[in-house]
């Protein structure tokens, strides 16, 4: 592959030499209720990509998945269909679904598309202020750092990560922009998983992240809208250029 995809090696379920679904099949079970089946396969089928389970370029059939996620084929097809919607697989006539890669323009893509929505929230949220209920559960997520040494912790991260700006976006009252924040957080959260082995632990999930969010979250309770929506473009612009630079210094591909 060329500089201008991103790979990694976060997988615990690797595909054959081609690059094929791994024939294991899923050990998550499908018995909550009140879920459709196809809904729960496209769950953990999005778990899997988004954490690098099944890595970019890895390719299986309907009948692969449907193996994997203990299921017949109709509910694959459905839970793919919308995985593509969110370009995390691509189908290809006669071959099978692959799992996509994440290219340096669509990594530009992802973060110009944050930078129209998210200083906005950031600006929105300061103008309307946030609640007194809430304010605790921002602080503690806006203080959340990993720990180099447990991915459990890098995980806790991430999800505490895409708690934070959607949390934001919620601040707004505006259900649009908490449904564009929320929709593109799995982009987010794949590109997170994927620099684990390859980024600065401390800096990129800890003291860059935490200097942020912390500092947007104080002018919000603030109310100084100008200074929310301007420490809201240096944190995202900051996070770019780590992970541009991940990927102009290795072969990772996303």
């Amino acid at each position: 592959m060329g500089a201008n995809v991103i790979s990694t090696e976060l997988s615990t379920g690797r595909g054959d030499k081609r690059g094929h679904w791994p024939v294991q099949a899923s050990h998550r079970k499908f018995n909550e209720t009140g879920k459709k089946l196809s809904d729960r396969v496209y769950e953990a089928l999005k778990r899997d990509i988004v954490t690098a389970v099944l890595r970019p370029g890895e390719e299986g059939t309907e009948k692969d998945l449907a193996a994997r996620y203990h299921s017949s084929r109709t509910p694959v097809r459905e839970a793919a269909l919308r995985l593509e919607g969110q370009n995390l697989l691509r189908n290809v006539p006669n071959r099978g679904y692959f799992v996509t890669h994440l290219t340096v323009k669509d990594l530009n893509d992802i973060y110009e598309y944050r930078l129209s929505v998210e200083l906005t929230c950031a600006e929105l949220a300061a103008n309307k202020g946030i609640p007194t209920a809430i304010l605790p559960e921002l602080t503690k997520l806006a203080s959340r750092r990993s720990r180099p040494d447990s991915r459990a912790s890098f995980e806790q991260f991430i999800a505490a990560d895409t708690a934070f700006h959607v949390q934001i976006a919620r601040l707004t009252r505006n259900p649009l922009l908490v449904r564009a924040i929320s929709e593109m957080r799995c982009q987010m959260e794949r590109i997170l998983f994927a620099g684990i082995d390859s980024l600065d632990a401390a800096y990129y999930y800890g003291d860059l992240p935490v200097h942020g969010h912390q500092g947007i979250l104080q002018a919000i309770i603030e109310r100084n809208a100008k200074l929310a929506r301007n420490l809201m473009h240096e944190h995202i612009m900051s996070a770019k250029e780590e992970v541009i630079q991940m990927v102009q210094n290795e072969s990772r591909l996303i």
